[in-house]
């Protein structure tokens, strides 16, 4: 990495002092006469539309400042309640050990040995003369009250910024408060590309795109996405005894970002400009030194601050979780996306939502794919032990309902639970009779949400090896709890050592890897997705990248986040190098297909391959998907199709290449589109035969998926864009494969740049004449590549019918 100084395709800002992007120093800024509105000068975009962003994921207002009152309230009653427990209830009295009774009230014999809660809780006076007496306790509740002051300032202070959130959406957005649960993010989002048109809040660039929005909400993330694809955050830890293990937790990733980000000892000297002493390579030692003396600054604190913070974690989980794992043990066993797989498998310029939704339709396949793997042994054990557990509560349960005395017995209450949660603890080594044998299959489900996975995974799917590394991504909540209890100990020594370690290595991925975008600043250069600066050749990219091995994204980050992005934000103009790559997919979809099954026959074997994939309650897009990953299966078991016929066999590349293929094939243009963009090429944009079906994919949907025909048009177009998304993670994993297995065999059809060029500029797929709308099924159309024109067209026409009069401001970036 120390020979990578003379980098130097990014561009570098020189030093300058003021708090906007370079460039606005020499605009004139004029704001007409009696216009009040506080948003026509924005000084920190990057707050301001991650302040939006948040308003609408957290539904609004009321929602925010219920959320923002009841924090409050509850770090008070955990103080409070803890403080209560050690020093206001006498226990002795409370387990019956000896009879005291400060209620004053004289006893009969016969109540003598019975307790109340009165009796175990202390006067007042006492409970107090007890607090007063410890200096530990005071000293605690005079830093608990010290934070609880900052916090209800910063409390108040969020409060206010809510309340000119909420202006703007009434005023600007013309979005009401009742109404905006109604509105998805793209709706919000073109919202705000029209107001930039009417009243500009970024007065470097007249229009503002969607992924400049994306750049400002997601500046840092996009860093700490870029630095684990590259393996430089230390989060990788070889322990003794268990071999390498990821450790990342909440408090590790906050002082990951304090020392980054926006600590005030940070590289950002604001939110949206690295500092230029890290720009500089001759620098490089000097500031190197400097993040390190910073880092073991931190670590030092931290160190201090962890028994507070360790008896904090530890009073907090208790009061979360206790009540639940005696209500229900087996929520122990569930599994979560770990904090590190969030990062690992989250596309560069993807929102919070689009992650959640995208690892929640996961959720379920990966469930599955873990589950398959069960210790014959352990089952054994696990029947034997819940047969001899169950019999024993059955029989305490049975004389607990002849006579309730029963439960009076010393312990007995203790028993039945104990009993309880060892019999929910053991059901689960049990395997479920009814579970079909295919991991393969199930992995590759899994992928379809993902669109992640190591290389070495493929044909190890049933190794032991590929499930322990799956369970770093998807990790029991037992386990996560386990390591948010230890994080105050480990954060320390991670800190101190092995990121310090690292400094120099940082120091240089932000020099090499920050790039200058004018109206929005310094960001990840990664988060461009440029195919031709970060492009890797295994990944569909041969012959249109430059890049070399230390620029290369790892996993097809760039390739994957290019395409999710491009789906998601179907109105968004690609750069030309970004173009190409989309033309040479679509080249290579269209190859692929010809060879592919028909989507009639994929979608004849959806309820064969749901059935072997354990989805009953699978929707059309999931059915497609289930027909792809499992017709290579089928056909590769000699099993006959609906026309009584063997099927050849096919991989599941083809067979989603033949999906891909058709729903372009079965688009009809439409004369009120603006401008289109989508990845495959319609059957009228191209002179070569491609596949094209008699009926199409939604002809052959619709009769077996009344759901999602009544859902609302923006939730059809996501499951249709996720579907088409997750078809393309299958397509482009396959071939991947393909390249990495047989490097020097003619794999794939690679189209020159020169001919992708002159595609890209005679084609009519990006031409603003025309787009594709995202239509119900039995037009044909399954994808998320266009918003519907219907809903946005009407967006405007409301927008147009109060328009807001053109300001010129000095918003800084």
């Amino acid at each position: 990495m120390a020979g990578f100084e003379t980098y130097q395709e990014y561009q570098r800002l020189e030093d300058y002092d003021e708090d906007s992007p370079p460039g606005e120093e020499d605009l004139l800024i004029h704001v007409p006469e009696g216009r009040g509105d506080p948003w026509h000068h924005i000084e920190n975009l990057d707050n301001f539309f991650t302040r939006i962003y948040h308003f609408h994921q957290r539904n609004g207002f009321a929602c925010m400042v219920l959320s923002e009152f009841f924090e409050l309230v509850q770090f008070l009653f955990v103080v409070t309640f803890t403080t209560f427990l050690f020093n206001c209830v006498e226990y002795d009295v409370l387990f019956a050990n000896r009879v005291v009774n400060h209620t004053g009230q004289s006893l009969g014999p016969l109540d003598r040995n019975k307790v109340t809660l009165p009796d175990a809780i202390l006067p007042s006076e006492q409970c107090t003369e007890r607090i007063q007496g410890n200096s530990w306790i005071i000293f605690l509740l005079i830093m608990a009250a010290v934070f609880w002051v900052y916090r209800l300032v910063k409390v108040i202070c969020n409060i206010l910024s809510y309340w000119e959130i909420r202006q703007f959406y009434k005023k600007a957005l013309k979005i009401q408060m009742d109404e905006l649960c109604n509105f998805t993010w793209q709706e919000v989002q073109g919202r705000l590309i029209h107001l930039q048109r009417e009243q500009p809040m970024c007065v470097q660039k007249r229009e503002l795109s969607e992924l400049d929005i994306y750049h400002r909400i997601l500046r840092f993330k996009n860093y700490t996405v870029a630095m684990i694809n590259k393996s430089l955050l230390p989060v990788r830890l070889r322990v003794p005894f268990f071999g390498d293990m990821i450790f990342l937790t909440q408090g590790l990733k906050y002082n990951f970002e304090l020392i980054l980000f926006w600590g005030p000892l940070s590289l950002f000297q604001n939110k949206w400009s690295l500092h230029p002493k890290y720009k500089r390579a001759a620098n490089r030692q000097e500031v190197a030194k400097q993040l390190s003396r910073v880092i073991l600054l931190t670590g030092l604190v931290n160190l201090l601050l962890c028994p507070f913070v360790l008896v904090w974690q530890v009073l907090y989980a208790f009061f979360s979780y206790a009540e639940v794992i005696k209500r229900e043990p087996g929520s122990l066993g569930a599994r979560r996306w770990s904090l590190y797989g969030r990062l690992y498998l989250r596309h560069l310029n993807e929102l919070d939502h689009e992650l959640q939704g995208r690892l929640g339709r996961g959720y379920k396949p990966a469930a599955k794919y873990m589950n398959v793997f069960v210790s014959p042994l352990l089952a054994v054990l696990a029947k034997n032990v819940a047969f001899f557990s169950g019999s024993v509560l059955a029989v305490l349960i049975a004389l607990t309902v002849y006579d309730e005395d029963v439960l009076t017995v010393q312990h007995i209450l203790t028993a039945i639970t104990v009993l309880g949660v060892v019999i929910t603890i053991t059901r689960s080594f049990i395997p479920d009779e009814h579970m079909v044998w295919c991991p393969e299959q199930l992995l590759q489900c899994v992928l379809a949400h993902i669109h992640y996975m190591p290389d070495h995974w493929k044909g190890s799917a049933n190794k032991s090896e590929t499930r322990d590394e799956m369970a770093q991504l998807y990790q029991y909540k037992a386990v996560f709890i386990l390591e948010e209890l230890l994080s105050p100990i480990i954060t320390p020594f991670i800190l101190i050592f092995p990121l310090r370690s690292k400094s120099l290595e940082i120091i240089d991925f932000f020099r090499n890897f920050t790039v200058d975008v004018a109206g929005v600043g310094d960001i990840c250069s990664f988060a461009q997705m440029d195919i031709r600066r970060h492009g890797n050749p295994q990944w569909m990219s041969e012959g249109q990248t430059e890049a070399s091995v230390y620029q290369q994204a790892e996993n097809g980050k760039t390739e994957l986040s290019l395409m999710h992005f491009t789906i998601k934000n179907p109105r968004w103009e690609p750069p030309q190098e970004s173009s190409v790559f989309i033309s040479h997919l679509k080249e290579k979809v269209h190859q692929d297909a010809q060879t592919g099954p028909s989507p009639q026959l994929l979608l004849s074997e959806a309820p064969l391959c749901t059935s072997l994939l354990s989805n009953e309650s699978a929707t059309g897009p999931d059915n497609l998907l289930a027909s792809v990953l499992a017709h290579p299966v089928l056909t590769a078991s000699g099993l006959p199709g609906r026309n009584r016929r063997f099927i050849p066999p096919s991989s599941a590349a083809s067979a989603a290449a033949s999906v891909l293929a058709s729903l372009s094939s079965s688009q009809q243009p439409h004369a009120g589109r603006s401008r289109s963009h989508t990845l495959l090429p319609s059957r009228q944009h191209h002179d070569s035969t491609m596949y094209c079906s008699d009926h199409t994919v939604g002809d052959s949907m619709s009769a077996s998926d009344s759901r999602v025909l009544s859902q609302s048009h923006s939730a059809l177009a996501s499951e249709f864009a996720s579907a088409e998304m997750s078809l393309h993670a299958i397509y482009m994993h396959e071939v991947h494969q393909q390249k990495t297995q047989h490097p020097s065999g003619p794999i794939q059809a690679s189209v020159p740049m020169k001919d992708l060029s002159t595609n890209y500029a005679q084609g009519p797929q990006i031409q603003s004449a025309q787009t594709v709308t995202l239509v119900p099924p039995t037009s044909g159309r399954l994808g998320g590549w266009a918003e519907e024109e219907e809903e946005e067209q009407g967006d405007e026409e409301e927008i147009n019918t109060n328009p807001v009069p053109d300001q010129t401001s000095r918003g800084s970036s």
